[in-house]
């Protein structure tokens, strides 16, 4: 809870200074693609949040990284604030919060649709609408697919869950039978 705290401090941080400076969307990519590194390259990850390993160990490193990745000054000098503050290894939570907070302010709900198997195109293009519709937000939608579903979705944005799963209509209808006296 506490490192989530200070994750959201400092993704907000710098949503601050690319709000300010208008280049909210590329520190968003260039952190994104920090994090995509660290996740493929669980070695480096683990050597420049490990304090094991020197500061200046760990600096020269990361900025050998930096220097050929091309992103922009403003990521990299929070990117080694986060090494010096002892916060680089939770730099994925803090792309999540980051994510969150630019769908905020883009007005875009994301959404999380379980369904029994693949939905159709038009299925999926009539999905969206509807709960873009009820939100007031452009959605993007995540499919997941649960085999363990009969028919019907789940529909997931933010707290807000929709079950029209067969399953679930089933448990109703057992639980209307069983105050009916029909059990």
């Amino acid at each position: 809870m506490i490192r989530s705290k200070v994750s959201k401090r400092y993704a907000k941080a710098l949503m601050s200074l690319g709000h300010e400076d208008g280049h909210l969307q590329e520190y968003g990519r260039d952190l994104r693609d920090f994090t995509d590194l660290c996740i493929q390259n669980e070695e480096f990850r683990k050597v420049i949040s490990n304090p094991v390993f020197s500061v200046d160990d760990r600096k020269k490193l990361l900025g050998v990284v930096l220097e050929k990745s091309g992103f922009t000054g403003t990521v990299r000098n929070f990117l080694n604030l986060l090494l010096d503050k002892k916060r680089i290894g939770a730099v994925e939570e803090i792309m999540d919060y980051y994510a969150i907070l630019t769908d905020q302010i883009s007005n875009i709900a994301r959404a999380e649709i379980v369904t029994p198997r693949p939905l159709k195109k038009e299925a999926m293009n009539k999905l969206e609408k509807v709960l873009g519709d009820m939100t007031s937000k452009t959605v993007k939608m995540q499919v997941r697919e649960d085999k363990s579903l009969i028919g019907g979705l789940i529909v997931k944005i933010g707290d807000l869950v929709l079950d029209g799963s067969i399953k679930v209509q089933l448990e109703g209808l057992r639980e209307s039978l069983k105050r009916g006296g029909y059990s």
